[in-house]
């Protein structure tokens, strides 16, 4: 059960972690949130005016430097800002305004008055004067959408994590009621009122006593579960595809330039699916990635022409120009939105923020493909994309899910031989075979190490892991955007074992890789997950020939072991034949989906601890 953690809000992790600082009773807090106001006025045509007006008090000294500075981060070519207050309180009730000196604006802007090439997005950091315990900061801005993200449609989602302190949350949506719009308020308290055309909603909440967090893992989250609001003016996900289709779609034009670059990339190639490969090879490595993705001011790909004259682009621009390229080769394709995040179901509302990222899908080849991640082969897809719902841009599907690697395609199987002489020197050779992630995650790290610091890599590995020794390393080359991998490590170690004399040694890798046996069994020692976590599957082979001195006479093994539940086996066998030792253990994960409940965890750890006496076990020698 391979793990992933995506960390999906900073300041809800630092406060759960102090939060489960305390022994017992209520968590110490480091700062609450006195109140927090949130106003949005809705026009007819969905643009909005939002305010925002929030006090916190800093409880801990951990704390003064958090709350010195805020920021508030806009779209410039689509909003303004405008500052109502801000100031600092001390707890003796002297008020300390922010001087106009203690703001700084962070724009991205191009030359002259011209737009910016990928990001608009502006912050302004507002920095508090004399924060101390005991004090409050206090900020209150206005932000004016000067037109629609998406014309006609607006959307808003927002949570309040139990394990911060809120004393006051208001939150009011007053929109026309001839703008169609659905909502939902989780754990607050509603008031609908209408007056003059208008609907106006009110949603209050107060959480003065934070909840502990047991929490280990945050690679999966429902933000559903925790209090907060969600309002769309989307009827659906399919609608917020839809929206984003319309002005990308035509951006994906196949022009003269976007014709003959897709046929020189895919000459030589005989068959869709690997003119498809070759095509999203060089997107994947030409086209290299910046700006913002889905998001305020940024839901229109730039044209093709600029993609290509820069070698540069964000998602929406890596995805519109492969889909422009397969169509130059007859292949279709659409794009796809997903989360790129910790969402791994999407909520009910359909709110635009939920779906961050862009991708492409062939349905050809019934297969998904994202070209953004310079690393991960065709017909893979980067581990966040892993296991989301997917919205199609063209032939939109109901539920439908980006795949998850098939049991068995992530493997690794490493084959050490060691000879080791009379006075505990060692030499020998580590043949190591990768498939499936494995694989690409190594080509990654290797892909652009220098040639000529590998000797000292390899020694540095060695030296790490407490021996004094060398090696050279042959490695297959990395720069190949494949799901399969090789690499061979001669070595010799001035100091393995203790000859001569008694002693024993453990039977592990000699050398850094991807996936060792003791990778999965990490678990053992691992707190215990109470909620759902990402995870998938993975096989690890480990085979061990050692060729013994004569002056060491072998005392005892490791016992056999063999172990099995329905997703996980392990797999260890020990032999000694004269003075040659061999070993194979194996260990399967057979983990089915990539979401593994926290009875699934459970079960691993129990599994995880067992095996984990095996792989500790020793050869005694005299």
């Amino acid at each position: 059960m391979l793990k992933r953690s995506v960390f999906v809000c900073a300041a809800l992790l630092a406060a759960s972690f102090r939060a489960g600082a305390a022994a017992s009773g209520e968590p110490e807090l480091d700062s609450r949130i006195t109140h927090y106001y949130a106003d949005y006025h809705l026009n007819a045509d969905a643009s909005h005016v939002e305010t925002h007006d929030w006090t916190t008090k800093v409880l801990q000294t951990r704390a003064i430097e958090g709350a010195k500075s805020q920021r508030i981060s806009y779209s410039a070519g689509i909003q303004k800002v405008e500052i109502l207050h801000a100031y600092t309180l001390k707890a003796n009730g002297r008020r300390i305004e922010v001087p106009k000196t203690n703001y700084q604006l962070e724009a991205n802007s191009g030359r002259d008055k011209d737009a910016p090439v990928f990001s608009d997005i502006a912050t302004l950091t507002v920095v508090f004067p004399e924060v101390g315990v005991g004090d409050s900061v206090a900020l209150a801005y206005r932000l004016t959408q000067l037109q629609p993200m998406f014309p006609g449609q607006f959307s808003v989602m927002n949570a309040f994590p139990r394990q911060l302190a809120y004393d006051d949350v208001q939150v009011t949506i007053d929109a026309p009621v001839s703008l169609w719009a659905q909502y939902e308020a989780r754990q607050m308290a509603e008031h609908r009122s209408e007056k003059d055309g208008r609907l106006r909603l009110q949603w209050s909440y107060s959480n003065k006593h934070a909840a502990r967090s047991t929490r280990q893992d945050w690679s999966v989250y429902d933000v559903e579960q925790e209090p907060g609001f969600a309002y769309s003016t989307f009827r659906s996900y399919a609608e917020i595809a839809a929206a984003y289709g319309t002005r990308a779609r035509p951006k994906a034009v196949v022009s003269d330039r976007v014709q003959k670059l897709a046929d020189e990339i895919a000459r030589g190639h005989e068959t869709p699916r690997e003119e498809a490969r070759a095509l999203y090879d060089w997107v994947a490595t030409n086209i290299s990635y910046a700006g913002n993705c889905i998001g305020v001011g940024a839901v229109v790909p730039h044209d093709l022409t600029f993609i290509l004259d820069n070698r540069m682009g964000d998602c929406k621009d890596h995805a519109t120009l492969l889909q422009a390229l397969l169509a130059a080769r007859g292949i279709e394709s659409t794009q796809a939105l997903v989360n790129a995040g910790a969402l791994y179901r999407l909520p009910k509302i359909p709110v635009v923020a939920s779906v961050n990222h862009v991708i492409n899908y062939l349905p050809v080849l019934d297969m998904f493909a994202d070209a953004t991640s310079p690393s991960t082969p065709f017909g893979m897809l980067p581990a966040s994309d892993i296991g989301k719902q997917a919205l199609l841009v063209d032939h939109f599907r109901e539920g439908l899910r980006t795949p998850v690697p098939p049991v068995g395609s992530n493997r690794q199987t490493m084959k050490t031989t060691v000879r080791i002489d009379a006075d505990g020197k060692a030499t020998g050779k580590i043949d190591v075979s990768l498939s499936g992630m494995f694989a690409a995650s190594t080509r990654a790290a290797l892909r652009e190490m220098p040639k000529d610091r590998l000797d000292e890599v390899v020694e540095g590995v060695f030296r790490n892991m407490g021996y004094i020794g060398s090696g050279k390393a042959r490695l297959d080359d990395p720069k190949a955007l494949l799901d399969s991998y090789h690499y061979q490590v001669d070595f010799a170690l001035k100091d393995l074992v203790q000859l001569p004399g008694p002693g024993a040694f453990r039977i592990f890798p000699l050398f850094s890789t991807e996936a060792p046996v003791q990778f999965y069994l990490a678990a053992a020692t691992a707190p215990e997950d109470t909620v759902d976590t990402v995870c998938w599957s993975g096989i690890s082979v480990e085979e061990y020939a050692y060729e013994l001195p004569e002056n060491m006479r072998i005392l005892s093994i490791p016992d056999d072991m063999q172990l099995e539940n329905d997703f996980l086996a392990y797999r260890a066998e020990y032999r000694l034949k004269g003075q040659t030792l061999t070993v194979k253990r194996t260990f399967e994960d057979r983990t089915p989906g990539n979401i593994c409940p926290p009875q699934m965890s459970a079960a691993y750890k129990r599994f995880a601890i067992q095996a984990a006496k095996n792989v500790k076990a020793q050869v005694l020698y005299q």
